[in-house]
């Protein structure tokens, strides 16, 4: 194997990927309360969302250790990639940059690139699978490939809408007076990221009217959408996933559309009924 790209479990990959050498998926633990798993290939995001729903503080994640992401770089691929979720959402970046570290005090020089997505979900989906692409043209060194992911990286954007508001109510980002008036006045925020940091870009009222409001969002920002593919993940809403795909069809054309289910890390950020895009 010429290339190995290691993710954390916040990545989404497709499921033609799940057992493909090529990818390895690191787990976060999930923690709430008492109940505590690993964001695995076992996961059950309607357990998971059950657990979230009736306990009453927020739920957590923890990082892999350095240790965890050395074992992953231990390969005999020649290049070697790693793609975390945001540096200013999680210690994974901070752990898979120790495991590096490591991995060279051990086995010697090798080839490792560490990729704080400064996004999560299908924002790391989006470059892990971009490396594959350039990897397999076969005609770039290692240098040059870190070199046009770093590029990529910053022509992409990422953005959610939160249905629930009961995580950001649960770590103190949303006051139970302002929570329980956005509910019943049924107030969707969009939420966007600059350099990895979650902004909200506005807010609407109603699902729908949201997703109006993220798809114009995502015209404005973009470059050259035609040539790009559209990554949409839900959690626990295919019909929702439809919907914003309909939506941003009708406005802009797209080179493709993929549709995929958050897994763990994912689902606890999104929530039950929240959308995720990247492009």
């Amino acid at each position: 194997m010429h290339y190995k790209i290691v993710v954390d479990s916040c990545c989404e990959l497709p499921e033609e990927y799940a057992d493909d050498p090529r990818f390895e998926r690191v787990p976060l633990t999930l923690e709430v309360g008492d109940y505590c798993i690993l964001d695995d290939a076992s996961f059950n995001q309607t357990e998971f969302l059950q657990k979230v729903a009736d306990y009453p503080k927020c739920p957590k994640s923890a990082c892999p250790s350095p240790e965890r992401f050395l074992q992953a770089y231990n390969t005999d691929a020649e290049h070697i990639y790693c793609v975390t979720l945001s540096s200013h959402l999680s210690g994974s970046y901070n752990s898979a940059i120790l495991g590096k570290s490591l991995c060279l005090e051990q086995y010697g020089e090798k080839s490792i690139y560490v990729c704080d997505s400064e996004s999560a979900s299908i924002g790391e989906t989006q470059i892990a699978l971009k490396i594959m692409e350039l990897e397999e043209l076969g005609t770039l060194s290692f240098d040059e490939i870190v070199e046009q992911i770093e590029v990529f990286r910053s022509s992409m954007n990422t953005y959610f809408i939160l249905d629930n508001l009961e995580t950001l109510r649960k770590n103190g980002r949303l006051s139970q007076v302002k929570a329980a008036l956005a509910t019943t006045l049924n107030i969707k925020p969009v939420m966007g990221a600059i350099k990895g940091v979650i902004i909200q870009k506005g807010q609407a009222i109603g699902m729908k009217k949201a997703m109006h409001k993220m798809a114009d969002y995502l015209i404005q920002e973009g470059h050259s959408l035609e040539q790009k593919i559209l990554y949409i993940s839900h959690c626990n809403c295919p019909e929702r996933a439809l919907m914003f795909q309909k939506i941003l069809l009708e406005k802009c054309k797209v080179k493709a559309v993929k549709i995929l289910n958050t897994a763990g890390v994912s689902s606890m950020y999104a929530n039950d009924g929240g959308i995720i895009v990247a492009i």
